[in-house]
């Protein structure tokens, strides 16, 4: 791990953390992005404007920090369109079944000490780690 790894995981942790305290402490909401980004083609037009806001965040963070002269983070990806797709369609189910993602979970879940929420990170990491040992001893990705 290099120097600016550490400096950016630092700062990517506090900075998450101080957007899900501010969104807890503001508006009284837990900052899970697969609620956040799905509930904005259905939230009331008071509930919108939030919601836009935190996913235009998290867009222009990287950018920012690019910008900044920090390094973009973006690795070429390993497979194609339609691996990328069905991976991001796969996302998307498991979030759903979860009723939550990562963010909403993984941190602000367990952050609440809530026992579902440390259920559906536990699943999360297997689930992520079977995958990596699916794809690299299985189908020999990456090439």
């Amino acid at each position: 791990m290099h120097t600016y790894d550490i400096v950016d995981a630092l700062l990517g942790g506090v900075l998450i953390g101080a957007a899900a305290g501010l969104l807890m402490a503001g508006l009284g909401r837990i900052a899970g992005i697969s609620g956040i980004t799905g509930g904005l083609l259905s939230a009331a037009a008071g509930d919108r404007a939030w919601r836009v806001a935190f996913v235009l965040g998290l867009v222009a963070g990287p950018w920012l920090r690019v910008l900044a002269g920090g390094p973009s983070g973006i690795d070429p990806p390993l497979a194609g369109l339609p691996w990328m797709a069905l991976a991001g369609a796969l996302v998307g189910i498991g979030t759903r079944l979860a009723n939550g993602c990562t963010s909403g979970h993984g941190v602000c879940g367990l952050a609440r000490l809530s026992p579902r929420s440390l259920a559906a990170t536990l699943v999360f990491i297997a689930c992520g780690m079977a995958t990596v040992a699916v794809l690299r001893h299985v189908a020999g990705w990456p090439s």
